[in-house]
């Protein structure tokens, strides 16, 4: 079988911002859509996908940089996958942003649109994210500069994350800039004990070895919660590793261990070992408290999610009299958030944990007019369930970035609430779901929000009202 010819487009000039952390070019009036550049980029265009229309490539040259440009403030970057955009300016990213969610919900979508309301960007770009989860394997990543070094072997322990297009190769970091210390020293710390020790770093193919991932919640409360995940159930290890770095760290409020001997990453189906401390940590919305365990879905960037339910609040327009679905209400944080303006919340959620932790969570609160129900929307929210708990006022729903399954749309058209609150952290399946909704509702607010700095990533708020 013959191979595909390798073909590569020579100076060209990046044009525009294409969404989702692409950029693009036109040539003979072919788009390209192109990886890892900014407009005002000319460069060398090695081409991975190439039909009529379009194609899609990756610069292998960079002949000029464009005047957006400014220098990354992490040594790594371009290497973990992680923050995208660190070399164009914040005020740039949140253009591009707010031009994704417009164009995306105007093409896809095809609903009438009130005009965006100015993206919502953040005021820390540093340091914003309350939960990481770092990697520590046996096969170090190596850059193009570091291939051609003899000294430096792939075949070493290290810690960080996972290379982008890469699950086997872990890239060793030093500083990462997402999260406060002690979030690096820690790691850097457990990194060190284990190189001392002898201690095995996790092989993933081979599924073997000691040391495996470790997961860190730092709060804006200031409690601190560490989950150290090793692959081996070795008592002795396990003792004095936590013993050793515990002791180091007085600051961390709770410290966990979990033992993993699965083939795949995920704890839900595992119990993590509290070793000090309550084993949760509390985090705050406004005056709102959340408790949080190691397996407890909560917003990754705390300020923002203060910003974005506070959209969410006002777009609801409640004036104490409503009751409120929270729809794929999780651990209950924005039906308790939006609560001191409601007469009832109901919340809804298929997993019975999260559902659980929401009950906890509206304990912490005081608040008794917040029920959460385990169970799927579709099958839940019927005449018999809306005779004991009152149909909807007000909708609010935060699906995941696969957005509604078409059958709970229906349902929300059968249910006819005055009003619906969609959050979303996908504008496209936002888009369109809008479609199947606007056969009953009118879009009459939008506010995108920004949560994750220094990526494509984008939440947007919109208020629906029923025709």
């Amino acid at each position: 079988m013959r191979k595909k010819k390798k073909i590569v487009l020579e100076n060209i000039t990046v044009e525009d911002y294409a969404a989702e952390g692409r950029s693009l070019a036109r040539v003979d009036g072919k788009v390209i859509f192109i990886e890892n550049v900014v407009p005002g980029d000319v460069v060398d265009v090695r081409l991975l996908k190439n039909k009529k229309d379009w194609a899609e490539g990756v610069p292998v040259n960079i002949h000029s940089y464009s005047a957006f440009r400014v220098p990354p403030f992490c040594s790594h970057f371009g290497v973990c996958g992680g923050c995208q955009w660190q070399m164009l300016p914040y005020e740039k990213q949140l253009e591009y942003k707010h031009r994704q969610v417009e164009e995306t919900l105007k093409r896809i979508g095809k609903v009438s649109l009130p005009e965006l309301q100015p993206i919502l960007g953040a005021t820390e770009t540093k340091f914003y994210r309350n939960k990481i989860e770092y990697t520590f394997g046996n096969k170090r990543y190596l850059t193009k500069e570091e291939l051609g070094d003899e000294t430096i072997n792939a075949e070493q322990n290290v810690a960080g994350f996972h290379a982008k297009g890469f699950f086997d190769k872990v890239v060793d970091i030093e500083t990462c800039y997402l999260q406060q210390e002690p979030t690096n020293q820690v790691r850097l710390a457990i990194k060190q004990l284990a190189l001392e020790n002898g201690w095995s770093f996790y092989d993933i193919r081979n599924h073997t070895g000691f040391l495996r991932n470790m997961q860190v919640r730092l709060c804006t409360t200031g409690e601190i919660m560490i989950n150290i995940i090793v692959g081996e159930d070795d008592q002795d290890k396990i003792r004095l590793m936590m013993e050793t770095i515990s002791s180091r760290f007085s600051q961390v409020t709770t410290w966990l261990f979990t033992i993993n001997t699965k083939w795949n990453d995920s704890l839900y189906d595992l119990e993590p070992v509290i070793y000090k401390g309550n084993g949760y940590v509390i985090e705050k919305l406004e005056n709102f408290q959340f408790k949080i365990g190691p397996k407890s879905f909560f917003q990754t960037n705390t300020r923002q999610a203060e910003q974005l339910y506070k959209v969410t609040r006002d777009f609801a327009e409640l004036t104490g009299k409503e009751t409120v679905y929270d729809l794929y209400c999780g651990t209950g944080s924005i039906g308790i958030f939006v609560s001191e303006k409601a007469a009832k919340i109901i919340g809804v959620e298929t997993i019975e944990a999260a559902v659980a932790d929401a009950k906890e969570n509206a304990a912490l609160n005081c608040l008794t007019k917040a029920t959460f129900f385990a169970g799927d929307v579709i099958n839940v929210c019927n005449d018999e369930f809306f005779g004991a708990h009152g149909k909807p006022d007000v909708i609010i729903t935060d699906p995941p970035r696969a957005g509604m399954h078409e059958k709970l749309v229906k349902k929300i058209l059968d249910m006819e609430a005055p009003v619906v609150v969609y959050v979303s952290c996908n504008p496209s399946t936002q888009a369109r779901d809008l479609s199947l909704l606007d056969k009953k509702y009118v879009v009459t607010k939008a506010q995108p929000v920004d949560m994750f700095p220094h990526t494509h990533h984008i939440e947007n708020v919109l208020q629906l009202k029923l025709r």
